[in-house]
């Protein structure tokens, strides 16, 4: 509280005591009172502080909207009260909802999209908030920037995704700038494409940047990527198999399987968080080709076929061990 709303508030007690009223200015600091309901209330652009005091009374949340001006007067700051939507709980201090409507501290909407998602649980997500309004397709693979984004109820959900849509823009010019003379790939559309796949392929942070190298290092002689989820994408579209991969799977020619030929798939399988746009611009200096799980989500890597074979033995006779296989 301000040094002058603290004096006042000592006067108005000081006041109401001596004349014998009960303390009045109770519910400016909200003493004695039980926590109530909380609401959402929206202060429109251009209200006064007597709009805003008689419907904080019809919404339950203070008693009087006179005392309320009175208080706010006497105790509280001159600051105009700021348009937004509010979280405010009957039983606050009303000297408290006067400093959150005064300071804008608006109730804040967001959306999160993990890194990895595919486009079309991107657009599930979206659709799926009724506080938006509005149609959207499903944007392009490899163009959202995984990240948590405000919104405003009301919003429409094109101009939402066209932010998730801007921020991959940027952030993929700014990581371009910085790339490593170790990256292979020749565009950012590469960068995105490869990035996916690093995204599939590990949820370890720790691991992205030597998978980003392996990777690299394959397309650097022309071996074949062999990378699994780059068979699943084109069947499901990015949302799970839940199922093995059948061998006539692995053989057919989608333009995204990698198993079929060397290079990079045709286009993104999924939506690369900053992270793994980071790996592939800068991938760690490894002779590594090969990588295969390892048992505890992480994987083990070998730079010639024959260890390779080894570390892929022991996690089958894991498997095995486990009733998987």
């Amino acid at each position: 509280m301000k040094k002058g709303a603290a004096r006042a508030a000592v006067v108005l007690a000081a006041l109401v005591l001596a004349v014998g009223v009960p303390l009045a200015v109770a519910p400016w600091y909200g003493w004695g009172a039980k926590p109530g309901r909380e609401a959402s209330f929206v202060v429109r652009k251009g209200d006064s502080l007597a709009a805003v005091a008689g419907r904080l009374r019809e919404a339950g949340l203070i008693r009087s909207a006179g005392q309320f001006r009175l208080f706010a007067r006497l105790l509280g700051d001159a600051a105009p009260v700021q348009a937004g939507r509010y979280r405010l709980r009957a039983g606050q201090g009303w000297g408290s909802i006067l400093e959150t409507l005064q300071e804008g501290r608006v109730e804040r909407f967001s959306v999160t999209i993990p890194e990895g998602w595919p486009s079309v649980l991107v657009a599930d997500r979206l659709r799926a908030i009724p506080d938006l309004t509005g149609s959207i397709t499903v944007p392009d693979e490899g163009s959202v920037l995984p990240d948590t984004y405000d919104y405003e109820p009301g919003e429409p959900r094109a101009a939402v995704l066209k932010r998730m849509q801007a921020a991959m823009d940027k952030a993929l010019a700014e990581l371009w700038a910085k790339r490593s003379p170790r990256a292979v790939v020749k565009t950012p559309a590469e960068a995105v494409i490869l990035a996916s796949i690093v995204e599939k392929e590990t949820g370890k942070a720790s691991e992205r940047q030597t998978i980003a190298g392996v990777y690299s290092n394959r397309l650097r002689i022309g071996m074949k990527l062999d990378a699994d989820p780059t068979v699943i994408y084109p069947i499901t579209q990015g949302r799970p198999l839940g199922r093995r991969i059948r061998r006539s799977e692995l053989q057919r020619d989608t333009g995204w399987n990698t198993y079929v030929k060397p290079g990079l798939p045709k286009g993104p399988i999924a939506n690369p968080g900053r992270d793994s746009l980071a790996a592939v611009l800068d991938p760690a200096p490894t002779e590594a080709l090969f990588f295969v799980a390892d048992g505890s989500g992480g994987h083990v890597f070998a730079n010639t076929l024959a260890e390779h074979n080894a570390n892929t033995a022991r996690w089958f006779a894991l498997r095995r061990q486990r009733g998987e296989m």
